[in-house]
């Protein structure tokens, strides 16, 4: 047999193992979903989508009875998913139902909240351990007390109230307060999220709950606070871990709040610390700061050949995200000259291209200035006589040929 049919046989083979062990590894995931005072047929399609991507889990969407129907015909196996994600806001269900999720999480099952189901089950005492505050259902000081950060100190409320409020949706800024948790590891102390509703005046036990990050519910909003509310949450109940999200609320589509690159990630984030403990996940390059938001129209990071394919076209009024993802690239392969110069190729077939923007040559010259090598420099030296390009690509030249 010829040798590179063994060599197509064996990569073949490499495929399938590697194939196989992302099943083996992928957690399986239950979203219970169906009734909810928000578009659930909406946000329950976009939460699988958001977890499936990363490869780490393996969702299906279980649809509870409508509202006013027999709730005792919803009765899942809980022991077979190592996560489970609640986007549910309705009817109670079964005591039997009830006892079985409480001992799931009692025995080490992982839990995600996400935005309105902190609403659920106000006098369920259990599952408001676990999600640690909530709001709406008539919760008010018998529920608990309100934990937000006033002036950067947190603190305890347990003065009388309403439990839950928001004000006009609108982009917020979220603060990390504990930055060496799994989760919120490595992220920015400050990013700005998409437009969304900022949940304030939750209330409930706050056990075992740690704040991960808060927003400031400003009045301006209408509905505001004025104080520093808590945004993402990690408790722990028995041997289970709940990551609690109030972000997310659902559009059509998606809408600019699960679009958002900040509620994607630490949305993975914290379903893969639900299940773990831990998190394996790199920030991606595209986690939003708080000089802009971020959406992903497709609700996953951008990959180097999208890059590639729509750098070309950047104008000097455009967004330099195909830049920066490539960047991020260069960056991970710092020290492998080989990849670099995979890179390095693809870069000069851009600037060779005739439809190429000049702003895209431009930027692409001064990322070969500092990366690039002999393979570079033919072309860079063609473009030293295009009146537009000669100062960027003189100074490619002399970086080079140092």
């Amino acid at each position: 047999m010829k040798k590179h049919y063994l060599l197509l046989i064996f990569a073949a083979g490499l495929l399938t193992f590697f194939s196989a062990c992302k099943n083996e590894t992928s957690y399986k995931t239950l979203i219970i979903t169906g009734q909810n005072n928000h578009n659930w047929k909406a946000s329950s399609p976009v939460l699988k989508q958001i977890l499936d991507e990363t490869g780490l889990f393996s969702s299906e969407i279980m649809i509870t009875p409508g509202k006013g129907e027999d709730m005792k015909t919803f009765n899942p196996d809980f022991t077979k998913y190592k996560l489970v994600v609640i986007d549910y806001n309705g009817d109670s269900w079964s005591e039997k139902t009830n006892s079985a999720f409480v001992e799931y999480v009692k025995n080490g099952g992982g839990v995600v909240l996400y935005h309105a189901a902190d609403n659920s089950f106000p006098s369920w005492k259990e599952y408001n351990e676990m999600s640690g505050l909530g709001g709406w259902g008539n919760r008010n000081q018998k529920d608990g007390p309100y934990v937000y950060y006033k002036n950067n100190i947190l603190v305890t409320d347990t003065s009388a109230g309403i439990g839950g409020s928001h004000g006009k949706r609108r982009e917020f800024l979220v603060r990390t307060r504990i930055t060496d948790h799994p989760i919120t590891r490595d992220l920015p102390v400050a990013w700005l999220h998409g437009t969304d509703e900022l949940y304030s005046q939750l209330r409930g036990p706050a056990k075992n709950m740690q704040i991960l990050a808060t927003a400031f519910a400003d009045s301006a909003a209408g509905g505001g606070t004025m104080r520093d509310e808590p945004i993402l949450m990690a408790i722990t109940f028995g041997k289970g871990r709940i990551f609690h999200t109030t972000m997310g609320h659902a559009d059509e589509g998606g809408g600019p709040s699960m679009h958002c690159a900040g509620f994607i990630v630490t949305l993975q984030r914290g379903a893969e610390w639900a299940v773990t403990g831990d998190v394996t996940q790199k920030v991606p390059w595209d986690f939003p700061s708080a000089v802009g938001v971020v959406l992903r129209p497709d609700f996953k990071e951008m990959t180097l050949d999208e890059a590639f394919a729509y750098i070309g076209n950047y104008e000097i009024a455009k967004s330099t995200k195909h830049l920066s993802c490539i960047q991020s690239h260069i960056r991970d392969l710092a020290g492998n000259e080989a990849g670099l110069l995979e890179i390095e190729k693809r870069m000069v077939k851009v600037l060779r291209d005739k439809e190429t923007t000049v702003e895209a040559k431009k930027l692409l010259l001064r990322e070969l200035s500092r990366i690039g090598s002999d393979y570079s420099v033919p072309v860079i030296k063609e473009l030293v006589s295009d009146s537009e390009l000669k100062d960027e690509a003189e100074f490619a030249l002399t970086r080079l040929q140092k």
